[in-house]
């Protein structure tokens, strides 16, 4: 007998799958290359791999099994502090005495793989179009990040809130978006975008839509609470931390604010960021949610792509994973699929010229100066423009729209 492929095997969707294991290995290759004999020579901005694991093993207390907030400091909110910990545990579980900050790196990767998984098997089942689920299969973005820190849980149950959405089952969806606004604060920018839709998305009579807007509000707060309340109560000042430190925090190196300031175009003290901030996010926001009203008023959801991609450009910090958080919904709902390829040129420009520049720091090479940022930073920055401007205006994807049950 011949040897012949099974004819049951739909083999365009194992490519997806097989390149997608590509990708998320390519991820672990690129932060874990520089494990072996710790981080010397600057090699971890040299050469990319720095990440926010690996300090976190014994500068948070994990690898003596502390609890986040009760037991030791945690500048992250509770659901993420809670992966944190999980993580942390199973590592201690499976290595006991022997387990190493690169054994945690490498738990961390691994859930964050699986995220991505969930995330190509939700965007597979509500019908994307194969060229876009090619650039999840193949995204950039996964190498940076997959193995940089924990905002992954938080991207899942952003695009998560967003397919509910697109179901109409907008209570599930502010459920969800509550519980990542527990893992990230981002999420949160989806909770008004899907109340609007409850109130004009359709021509219910008024007290069905009053009702199904206290509803999700209810849903999403709970949800919140639910993480929240009990590390409030009892862990008040290590809770809050996330809070005071956003607050506080001077901004980071690609930032717009940063930016001005470096250049000498704007100087601004902490105060006036945060002031000047939230008055142009929310005036930009607004703004978007009028000029996008007529053409997104029965699917207002699908504006949290530009608002989120305003709120990145105007907030005083922009650390580089931020790109991962929008990379996923630009796929979602950008009407062309070509802004977003610069857009990933941008993000990769902007990741090594900040990271060459912290190696130029502790005399590394190659090594950036601040000018190389701003054009980076600046060029992804004319492309998220451009963006936000092609999802307010245009009509969204048809597979985005297309009435699904």
């Amino acid at each position: 007998m011949g040897w012949a492929l099974p004819r049951d095997v739909n083999w365009r969707r194992a490519a997806l799958w097989c390149a997608l294991m590509l990708t998320l290995g390519a991820g672990w290759l690129f932060k874990g290359h520089c494990v072996p004999g710790g981080w010397t020579g600057a090699e971890q901005y040299t050469t990319g791999c720095y990440n926010d694991v690996m300090p976190f093993w014994h500068g948070r207390g994990v690898a003596e099994g502390k609890i986040p907030y009760f037991e030791a400091r945690m500048e992250y909110p509770v659901l993420t502090g809670a992966q944190i910990w999980a993580e942390g545990g199973a590592v201690r579980l499976l290595f006991g005495q022997s387990a190493r900050d690169w054994h945690f790196l490498g738990a961390v990767v691994i859930v964050n793989a699986l995220l991505a998984a969930l995330l190509m098997r939700l965007f597979i089942r509500a019908g994307m179009d194969e060229r876009r689920l090619w650039g999840w299969a193949l995204a950039p973005p996964l190498i940076l990040y997959v193995g940089h820190n924990w905002d992954m849980a938080a991207v899942a149950l952003a695009v998560g809130a967003m397919l509910l959405a697109r179901q109409d089952r907008l209570v599930p969806a502010a459920a969800v978006a509550g519980l990542g606004t527990a893992a990230k604060l981002f999420p949160v920018l989806a909770l008004p975008l899907i109340g609007l839709s409850a109130l004009f998305g359709d021509a219910r009579p008024w007290p069905q839509r009053l009702l199904r807007a206290t509803a999700l509000s209810v849903a999403a707060i709970g949800a919140w609470g639910l993480v929240n309340l009990p590390v409030a109560w009892f862990a008040p000042e290590n809770w809050s931390e996330f809070y005071r430190f956003s607050q506080e925090r001077q901004g980071t190196a690609a930032a717009s604010w940063e930016i001005f300031s470096n250049l000498g175009w704007w100087f601004t003290w902490i105060e006036d960021r945060n002031r000047y901030a939230a008055i142009a996010f929310l005036l930009g926001a607004a703004a978007i949610v009028a000029l996008g009203w007529r053409r997104h008023r029965t699917h207002l959801w699908v504006l949290f792509t530009p608002v989120l991609a305003w709120f990145m450009l105007t907030n005083k910090v922009y650390s580089p994973q931020f790109d991962l958080w929008l990379y996923p919904v630009l796929l979602m709902t950008v009407p062309r699929l070509w802004p977003v390829a610069l857009f990933v040129l941008g993000d990769i420009a902007a990741y090594f010229a900040e990271f060459w520049w912290f190696a130029g720091m502790e005399q590394g090479w190659p090594a950036t100066s601040y000018g190389h940022i701003a054009i980076a930073a600046g060029f992804r920055a004319a492309v998220m423009l451009w963006i936000i401007g092609e999802c307010t205006l245009r009509a969204p994807p048809a597979w985005l729209v297309r009435r699904v049950d």
